[in-house]
């Protein structure tokens, strides 16, 4: 099944058509700058603008870097406050016109990771951990992905973890690889304590840098860098629209 999928950042809005099946980009992919101020209305009217690019009638699914409950914003996150609370999948179909569906970023990135990357035929409890500008997490059981996760907001210090150990705090901070794995171990070691994963599979910017402080990180559960790469969140998405997922 061909589908369109977007994935909408807090800089740039891209998308492709996707071979579901496969997992490969049908066409090039194209960007657009995310509009600034990033309000429903003005993301809504850059999605569309994408529709047209693609001149796409069919499926579409997109990625969206909140967190979401049946396709509801649960909070502004890097985007705008006024998208708390906005029923995104309604709004995108309202405005294109198509039957969209809308996931979390990184649950989208980590359902490519599933079935084309590292987590191909992983059974058990596997924890897809996305770290970049904050903490992402897709958590699947048999290959089946469980929703909404939003495990970089677990606390430490009466604070989200992801503002303690994200990769943009190793650079803010200028840490040494071998201080941030040490604040990852604390990370890692708590989700271990709470889920008793059987794999986590580390997914966004740090996974190219996994040799760099894994041997800080000492925990039970195998950790494994992600192999998809940019594309992940345009192929997770479009998977979620050709597999209802929501």
């Amino acid at each position: 099944m061909e589908v369109l999928g977007i994935d909408i950042g807090g800089s740039g809005i891209k998308g492709a058509i996707v071979n579901t099946k496969t997992g490969e980009l049908v066409t090039e992919r194209h960007r657009i700058p995310t509009p600034q101020p990033a309000t429903p209305e003005n993301v809504a009217a850059t999605l569309k603008k994408l529709v047209n690019h693609f001149q796409w009638k069919g499926k579409a699914g997109s990625g969206f870097p909140t967190p979401l409950s049946h396709g509801k914003c649960q909070s502004g996150g890097n985007l705008h406050e006024t998208w708390k609370g906005t029923q995104v999948d309604k709004l995108f179909h309202h405005t294109t016109g198509l039957d969209f569906t809308v996931i979390n970023d990184a649950d989208a990135a980590a359902l490519a990771e599933m079935n084309f990357g590292a987590g191909k035929d992983k059974k058990g409890l596997v924890a897809v951990i996305t770290i970049g500008t904050g903490i992402g997490s897709g958590l699947f059981f048999n290959g089946k992905l469980i929703p909404n996760t939003e495990l970089g907001h677990v606390t430490y210090n009466n604070d989200a973890f992801e503002k303690y150990a994200a990769d943009s705090i190793r650079k803010k901070e200028d840490l040494s690889y071998t201080k941030w794995g040490k604040r990852l171990h604390k990370y890692f070691k708590h989700v271990e304590l709470i889920l008793s994963p059987d794999l986590f599979i580390i997914g966004g910017g740090a996974s190219k840098k996994l040799h760099k402080f894994k041997d800080q990180i000492n925990i039970k559960t195998p950790i494994i860098p992600a192999e998809n790469k940019n594309e992940a969140g345009i192929i997770g998405a479009a998977m979620a629209a050709a597999e209802g997922i929501k």
